[in-house]
């Protein structure tokens, strides 16, 4: 089996997947995914796992995530697993996106940039609190 390369974004975090063939295992930036610290983050990675089910028993896939906060870091790790098994079993992809559509679409929002003399807020003047 060759080695299947996919990235996923959210917000400021990108994560990219490498999926090989093995035993299943799951790093995420070197580490195990059961050391994740929020159980609810991990699962939310493992989303895509559980989906698949004996599909992903035979893989190995290594992610790498940085940017962005912890909860934006789990969403594009699981856009990268979910667009990883998708390349390698068709019939998964029709899986996840009748499951959820953004596990196979990167989200596109991102924050709205701060304007001058604002004190970093988004709106662009102050408003005013008479008339």
């Amino acid at each position: 089996m060759k080695n299947i390369q996919t990235s996923g974004k959210r917000k400021r975090a990108i994560a990219r997947a490498t999926l090989k063939s093995g035993e299943g295992k799951i790093t995420v930036n070197g580490m195990a995914i059961d050391r994740i610290a929020p159980e609810l983050l991990r699962l939310k990675m493992l989303a895509p796992f559980y989906l698949a089910g004996d599909a992903a028993k035979k893989i190995n896939i290594d992610i790498l995530v940085n940017g962005g906060g912890v909860s934006s870091r789990a969403d594009a790790a699981s856009v990268a697993i979910a667009k990883a098994l998708a390349q390698h079993s068709e019939k998964l992809e029709s899986v996840f996106l009748s499951y959820d559509r953004k596990l196979m679409v990167s989200d596109a929002r991102r924050r709205e940039q701060r304007k001058p003399n604002c004190r970093g807020k988004a709106r662009s003047k102050r408003q005013k609190s008479y008339r």
